[in-house]
């Protein structure tokens, strides 16, 4: 791992996301799956890949899609039928959770891949094979690949429901990264400072954008290696908020959830230092806006790029 390269890795984000927009545009690379709204599907990941394909599976059931997303690493994984499709998701193609758990499906023509390395161990196991087109990410840390598998998944979701390919949110979501990146200077300083304490850093999101709270948690650990966790918005008021009345605790939270209300009433009354993203916040000593941040997909993609920031500008 490489924190200079991770730096470069997130500055080619708006670049990396213009040329997917432009494959989208071109072409459904769900095209020739097979999969419909009758599949029972499978989307089996680690570590970042699990946490989009978990918001991906949770969004195809609301529209009443059968979807699960597992760690592959469970012994408890579904069985399959005739109807079932399995999307393996690992950026670097050889996850040994996942490929073990390929293994103990029965036949690769109901399994497709989605990495971001061509001719990686998990193609052989595969059917079929979705490229993420990140490119390579030199720093060492899933990154670009993380948010391209969101889109990619997106992309299913827009398939399914013969709806157009998501090509112009992607172009937003670039447009809107770049912003991030461009104004870090003004944010960053103030950030790092708020949200950098001696009891690790907090970071909340709504169940539909679970994924960045647990992403940009993971970005701290796994690249300046600090102390952080991601929690879900209305379950932080039945988990969380014990430690503020112990802890130095600082919260980052990602807007929009309709259990703001509670997980607020209490960081008003204990003193806690809070920082927003997407959204402002009341009693919030921080709030770190981008264009469009009303829209909740493009939300969904872009918010992550801020403890992105956060952890490299820490490593």
């Amino acid at each position: 791992m490489d924190p200079r390269a991770f730096a470069d890795d997130l500055s080619a984000k708006p670049d990396s996301l213009m040329r997917l927009a432009e494959i989208l545009r071109t072409g459904d690379p769900w095209s020739g799956t097979g999969i419909t709204r009758e599949s029972h599907l499978v989307l089996l990941g680690m570590g970042s890949s699990h946490y989009a394909n978990a918001v991906a599976a949770a969004r195809l059931r609301s529209r009443g899609v059968n979807a699960v997303a597992e760690l592959a690493s469970s012994d408890l994984l579904p069985a399959i039928t005739s109807t079932s499709v399995v999307i393996a998701v690992s950026a670097s193609g050889g996850s040994t959770e996942t490929l073990d758990a390929l293994n103990r499906y029965a036949s690769p023509a109901q399994v497709i891949a989605m990495t971001n390395v061509a001719d990686s161990k998990i193609c052989a196991q595969a059917a079929q094979v979705i490229d993420m087109s990140a490119g390579l990410e030199a720093g060492g840390v899933a990154c670009r690949s993380f948010q391209h598998t969101l889109i990619l998944l997106l992309a299913l979701e827009a398939h399914l429901f013969g709806e157009p390919m998501p090509s112009d949110l992607v172009q937003r979501t670039s447009r809107a990264s770049a912003h991030l990146i461009d104004t870090a200077d003004t944010w960053l300083p103030a950030l790092r400072e708020a949200m950098i304490g001696p009891a690790g850093t907090h970071l909340v999101a709504p169940a539909r954008r679970l994924s960045s709270a647990q992403q940009g948690a993971l970005m701290l650990r796994e690249g300046p290696r600090l102390a952080a966790i991601g929690c879900e918005t209305g379950d932080w008021s039945h988990v969380d908020v014990y430690l503020t009345k112990t802890t130095d605790y600082r919260l980052l939270l990602f807007a929009g959830s309709r259990w703001e209300p509670e997980l607020l009433r209490w960081v008003k009354e204990r003193g806690t230092t809070l920082a927003s993203v997407s959204g402002d916040v009341e009693g919030a000593v921080l709030s770190i806006r981008f264009p469009g941040d009303d829209d909740d997909d493009l939300r969904l993609l872009v918010e992550v790029l801020v403890p992105e920031l956060l952890a490299s500008s820490l490593w």
